[in-house]
């Protein structure tokens, strides 16, 4: 059982930047991948970027390529997800997840997921 916790969401400026983490308890397998999805209001929930704990390979949704960089602290069990030039389309409640095997940026594929923090990004 692998638990998730997030932190470091906020409310920031566009243009503004941010940094979210994301704890697992226990220590994960260098075989397990971990991600972030968001969800705005009224929209579904979308792939962010992921990352494999072992390797470490990266995977990042278009939109967030080049602004959004996924790194891993494996001394400290945690994600993080750097979040630069954001815009107010960034604005969403972002989620950790995680999962056994390569990455996927489908959501139905991770069996552990956090609580999620918001993000707001100001125009």
């Amino acid at each position: 059982q692998v638990q998730l916790v997030e932190s470091g969401g906020g409310l920031v400026q566009a243009g503004g930047s941010l940094r979210l983490s994301c704890t697992a308890s226990g220590r994960p397998a260098v075989s397990m991948s971990m991600a972030w999805f968001r969800q705005a209001p009224g929209k579904e929930r979308e792939f962010v970027s992921a990352i494999n704990w072992g390797t470490p390979t990266t995977d990042y949704e278009d939109s967030v390529k080049g602004r959004f960089t996924m790194t891993r602290d494996s001394a400290k069990n945690t994600v993080y997800l750097q979040m630069n030039s954001l815009k107010a389309e960034d604005t969403a409640f972002y989620y950790c997840a995680a999962k056994v095997d390569g990455i996927t940026r489908s959501s139905s594929a991770y069996r552990y997921w956090g609580r999620g923090t918001q993000v707001t990004v100001s125009s």
